[in-house]
C-alpha cells in the first residue's frame, strides 16, 4: 500500500514513503560507500593510498552531488572532474605505478574530494527545517566525511615529510592514520598514537576543534528543525 488520499483529494505518504525520502535513501548510499572506503583504506598495510578506495570516493562525491540537487552545470563539471581522475587511477593501477609518483596525487585528490563532499551536503542542510531521517544520514555522512578528510591531510604530510608522521617508534599506515584522525576529530585521546611534529599536532588540534564546532552546529540543526517542525500548526 503506497499511501492514504488526503483531505486536499492527493494521496498522503505513508510513514514508511515519509521516512525513507529519495534523498535520505541517497544519503544511505553515500554513507555505504564511505564504509567501503574506510575499508579499503584501513586495510593498507602502508601509507599508500588505494586507488580502489580512490575510485569509491570519487563515486561517494557524485552522489552527494545528486542527492544534494546541486545545479545542472555543477554535476556535468563533477562528472567529468570525477571522470578524469578515475580514469587515470586506474591507468596508473593496470600499468603498475607505486611509490610517491602515485600514492602523493592520490592523497591529494582524495583529500580534495573529501573536502568538497561534507561542504555541499552542509550548504544543502542548513536550508531545510524538519527532523527526519534525511538530517539524521546528511549529518552523520557529513562526519564521517571530515574524519577522513583529516586523515588524508595526515597521508599527505607522511608522503611529503622525511620524518614518520608519529616518530620512529609508531607503525605508518594509512590505517593508523585513519584511527588517530577520528580519535582526534571526537576528541577521544587515546595517547597510542600522537604527532611528532609541530605540523601533525597543529592539525590534530585543527581537527579537535572542528569536531567540537560541528557537533555544536549538527545538534543546533537538528533541534532547530525539530522545533520548527513543532511549531507547525497543522493544515485544517
Amino acid at each position: 500500500m503506497t499511501g492514504m488520499p488526503s483531505a486536499q483529494g492527493g494521496v498522503e505518504a505513508s510513514p514508511s514513503e515519509r521516512l525513507w525520502s529519495r534523498r535520505a535513501i541517497g544519503y544511505a548510499i553515500v554513507l555505504a560507500l564511505l564504509i567501503a572506503s574506510y575499508g579499503l583504506c584501513a586495510l593498507q598495510p602502508s601509507t599508500d593510498p588505494s586507488p580502489w578506495a580512490f575510485l569509491f570516493m570519487l563515486a561517494t562525491v557524485a552522489v552527494v552531488f545528486y542527492v544534494t540537487g546541486a545545479s545542472p552545470l555543477a554535476q556535468r563539471v563533477s562528472w567529468v572532474v570525477l571522470s578524469v581522475a578515475g580514469a587515470a587511477a586506474i591507468v596508473a593501477a593496470a600499468l603498475g605505478a607505486d611509490g610517491p609518483l602515485l600514492a602523493v596525487p592520490l592523497s591529494a585528490a582524495s583529500m580534495v574530494a573529501l573536502l568538497v563532499a561534507p561542504w555541499v551536503i552542509i550548504a544543502h542542510q542548513v536550508t531545510r527545517r524538519g527532523l527526519d531521517l534525511e538530517a539524521l544520514l546528511a549529518a552523520i555522512t557529513a562526519y564521517i566525511l571530515v574524519g577522513m578528510f583529516f586523515a588524508f591531510v595526515y597521508n599527505l604530510m607522511s608522503q611529503i615529510s622525511p620524518t614518520p608522521l608519529f616518530g620512529e617508534d609508531s607503525p605508518e599506515s594509512l590505517g593508523n592514520q585513519l584511527f588517530f584522525s577520528f580519535t582526534a576529530l571526537t576528541t577521544t585521546g587515546y595517547g597510542n598514537l600522537v604527532p611528532a611534529g609541530p605540523g601533525g599536532q597543529a592539525v590534530a588540534v585543527a581537527e579537535a576543534i572542528t569536531g567540537q564546532l560541528f557537533l555544536i552546529t549538527a545538534v543546533a540543526r537538528i533541534m532547530r528543525g525539530a522545533s520548527a517542525r513543532r511549531s507547525t500548526p497543522p493544515v485544517a
